[in-house]
């Protein structure tokens, strides 16, 4: 940061959000803090939910060629009427912080990455953080989502681990997962996994962000359950999604630094 700013460069990241979405608003607030924190010049375009999709694409268009910006993230889910697809593609790869266009997806499926998506990432670097020697480990990984579970899977691969992704669709999910030494969880669903899908010793690493039945934070793990088999375990929240914001910051200065070098 330091030797950007000696040359003048100040690391600027626009995150857009359209609608009134509570847990959107809740990311964007944290995003904005974990700005101020480290610096990073923060501009934010909050939208109304009836917002065209032609308006967005426009937005997005301005802050591509806004010299001052040099990371853009829009918050997702957008509103069912915008299609989040020609958002992502339309958001140039260079600022595309978020790591989710198609260009980008590539370059993690080679290995040949500029950026990584926040939260496999953030996982990855806990993983390492705990010097957790992932090489030959039998990595589960529950959702396939191309936000987490997908890259997620890659990101483990190119550790040499072997990866089985799971799904909804699995047979026999609860014996697929026992077999996992390191299991990544990030279904959506509260509390689902419990300590009869966690094999003794294994490393359990919860993604999910969501709601009990009494509106309280949880993750998709059942924490104190999968505590009396997990040697390691990720809390929510204060586990993965905090190293989701680090990752932000990280990929929004890498965009400043690739840009300054063109």
């Amino acid at each position: 940061m330091e030797e950007l700013k000696a040359k003048g460069i100040n690391p600027g990241l626009a995150v857009v959000i359209v609608g009134d979405d509570p847990a959107s608003r809740v990311y964007v607030n944290n995003k904005k803090k974990a700005c101020e924190y480290c610096g990073i010049l923060s501009e934010e375009y909050a939208l109304p939910g009836e917002t065209t999709e032609a308006e967005l694409l426009a937005l997005v268009e301005e802050l591509n060629t806004k010299e001052t910006i040099h990371g853009i993230l829009v918050q997702l889910p957008l509103p069912k009427h915008i299609n989040e697809e020609t958002i992502i593609n339309a958001i140039r790869p260079e600022k595309d912080v978020d790591a989710f266009h198609p260009t980008n997806v590539g370059k993690i499926m080679i290995g040949n990455f500029d950026f990584l998506p926040c939260t496999p990432a953030g996982v990855m670097e806990l993983l390492d953080e705990a010097n957790i020697d992932l090489c030959g480990k039998h990595c589960v990984v529950i959702g396939r989502s191309n936000i987490v579970g997908k890259p997620q899977a890659m990101l483990l691969l190119h550790k040499n681990a072997t990866v089985t992704i799971c799904h909804s669709k699995t047979k026999n999910l609860k014996e697929v997962a026992r077999t996992a030494d390191i299991l990544v969880v990030a279904v959506g669903r509260a509390k689902m996994v419990d300590e009869e899908y966690i094999k003794d010793g294994a490393v359990v690493i919860d993604v999910g962000m969501d709601r009990d039945e009494n509106g309280k934070l949880c993750g998709d793990v059942d924490f104190d359950s999968a505590c009396k088999k997990a040697s390691y375990i990720t809390p929510v929240p204060g586990g993965v999604g905090p190293m989701t914001i680090a990752t932000l910051m990280k990929n929004a200065v890498t965009a400043a630094i690739r840009q300054s070098e063109k």
